[in-house]
Formats: structure tokens, sequence, C-alpha cells
């Protein structure tokens, strides 16, 4: 059906940077919504970011003006470009897709991708 390819994960010290990227294939006819979220050990899965297929987007407040999520709708794939980053970032980052296929055009299935580690420490 729909796979989600995550990318760009990794050991960063505290106040660098990462990107994140995740690339839907498959049998897409249309995706809505894409979005990242995050879970630490010990806590609960969070949303991080997200955007819309118009463009517009939301943050969690522990990220605003050090995160930017971006979307490129024809390569079907979302960015995360993480600045700043902080010990408290440290976690498991998942790619998540509201998708429709071609077999259901108007039904949105979410899809979430595999997960990326994130680590950030000195």
């Amino acid at each position: 059906q729909v796979q989600l390819v995550e990318s760009g994960g990794g050991l960063v010290q505290p106040g660098g940077s990462l990107r994140l990227s995740c690339a839907a294939s498959g049998s897409i006819f249309s995706i809505n919504v894409m979005g990242w979220y995050r879970q630490a050990p010990g806590k609960q899965r969070e949303l991080v970011a997200d955007i819309t297929s118009g463009g517009s987007t939301s943050y969690t407040d522990s990220v605003k003006g050090r995160f930017t999520i971006s979307r490129d709708n024809a390569k079907n794939t979302v960015y995360l470009q993480m600045n700043s980053l902080k010990p408290e970032d440290t976690a498991v980052y998942y790619c998540n897709v509201h998708v429709a296929t071609v077999a259901l055009k108007y039904r949105y299935l979410e899809v979430w991708g595999q997960g990326t580690l994130v680590t950030v420490s000195s």
C-alpha cells in the first residue's frame, strides 16, 4: 500500500542541528496532513510539528523557534529541520502521514514510519 522511509537521525551535540526526512511511496492518491511525533524513554509519544497540504504548520511549544517543518508535495516528502538541539530533544522521531490510496481515493488512512533515533549529547 503505502510505505514511509525516514532518514536523518543520529548523534549530535547540544546546540547542533539535524534534518529529518520522510518519503512516502506506494499507491498514493493524495496526502493531507504530514507530521512528526517523538517518544522519549519512559514518556508518551507527542506531536512535534505538522503541516497541511496547503502549507499551514503547527508546533509544540518546546520546539517553536528551533524546529521547522516543510514538505515537498511533488516528492511526497516531509522534512523536519531541527536547530539549537537540546538534550531533552533526545527521542525516537516518527513520521506520520494521512494518505488516501488510489483504491480508496477519499478515505484517508494514518500511516507511521519506523522511527529514527535522535540523540543530543556531549
